[in-house]
Formats: structure tokens, C-alpha cells, sequence
């Protein structure tokens, strides 16, 4: 299976070379860190950069929003206006799906996060990505959903309007066009 966790030299290639011109492009998000150190740390991580290329693939828009100084972690989040076009119309998890008598979404976003190798946002993630641009004026995205919340069938998301950030809940089992998820990865 891990196989097929793997890009080809040219996936790798044309992927290096997108992550690079956003980084480049929005240097705002990461003003103190280096390209080449990041590139290192992803060519050392091949699963790692299947992931992002998933994050790509799905219309994520992966960028660099920090490093975690106490591990030298760098941080990506989809950094997508919207929330990305290829994860929408999905309930929150797997057991939100299985409840969906009929009209069921084909995936879920947890169980989607998880086979791209990503984590979903949390609250304060989303709220630090909103310090770094608008992100979600018109669409919305699920957010990582605290335990208790979920055990009564609940599930959060968020989105921007009226500048400002809005969290709301939903049933788990709900899905709309225009949400899906934003996701984070640690490389």
C-alpha cells in the first residue's frame, strides 16, 4: 500500500516547483524562513510530500504558515481562498456518513484527511490561518471537532464574513456544496 504513496520524479518535480512559486509569491506567511531549508526537509520525507501533493491534487493550495520551533516542523495548511473544491460535499466523519439513511456524500472529511495523511484544522489553527488572509468569504470549512461535541452528534466548521471569523455547528451527518475541509500537515 505505501507504494502507492509515492510520486513519480515528475510529480515530485512539477509539485517542488508549485510549493516553491507560493512560497515565493506569499512570503507575508513565512517571512523568516528559507525555501532551501524547507525543501530539504521535504525531499528527506517523500510520504510527506505525497501528502501535499494530495493537499494539491484536491485544490488545497498547501502552503509553508510557520515552523514549530520546538521540533523544526514546518507547518502547511491549505491555504485556498475557498475551501478546496475537491474535498466539498462531504459529511464530518465515517460514523456521520453510516447514519445518512439515504442521499449519502461519498466521503467523509475525517476519513479523507486521514487517507491524504493530513490532520483537520482546529479551531485555533483556523483562526491563525485567518491572520494570514481572507480565507472562506464564501464557502465554509469543517474544523476538527471537540470529543464532546461529537458524542451527541454534532460537528464544528467555520467560515469569514463581515470581517470576521464565525464558528458554528452542524448535525456530523450534514454535507453542503460549498464546504468541505482545510487540513494541516507537519514536515
Amino acid at each position: 500500500m505505501e507504494a502507492e504513496k509515492e510520486l513519480s520524479p515528475e510529480q515530485r518535480e512539477e509539485l517542488l516547483t508549485t510549493l516553491k512559486g507560493r512560497f515565493e509569491k506569499n512570503r507575508r506567511r513565512h517571512q523568516d524562513l528559507d525555501w532551501a531549508a524547507v525543501q530539504a526537509k521535504l525531499e528527506a520525507n517523500p510520504g510527506k510530500l505525497w501528502s501535499l501533493h494530495e493537499m494539491e491534487r484536491t485544490g488545497g493550495e498547501p502552503d509553508v504558515i510557520g515552523q514549530d520551533t520546538s521540533t523544526g516542523e514546518y507547518l502547511f495548511y491549505d491555504c485556498a481562498a475557498e475551501s478546496p473544491k475537491g474535498r466539498r460535499s462531504v459529511c464530518y466523519d465515517h460514523e456521520a456518513l453510516e447514519s445518512r439513511k439515504e442521499h449519502k456524500p461519498e466521503n467523509s472529511a475525517v476519513e479523507m484527511a486521514a487517507d491524504m495523511g493530513i490532520e483537520l484544522l482546529t479551531e485555533e489553527q483556523y483562526r491563525q490561518l485567518q491572520t494570514l488572509g481572507n480565507f472562506d468569504m464564501k464557502t465554509s470549512s469543517w474544523l476538527k471537532t471537540p470529543a464532546e461535541i461529537r458524542k451527541l452528534g454534532g460537528a464544528i466548521f467555520a467560515d469569514f464574513r463581515y470581517g470576521q471569523v464565525f464558528v458554528y455547528h452542524n448535525g456530523a451527518s450534514s454535507y453542503y456544496a460549498a464546504r468541505a475541509f482545510r487540513g494541516s500537515l507537519r514536515v
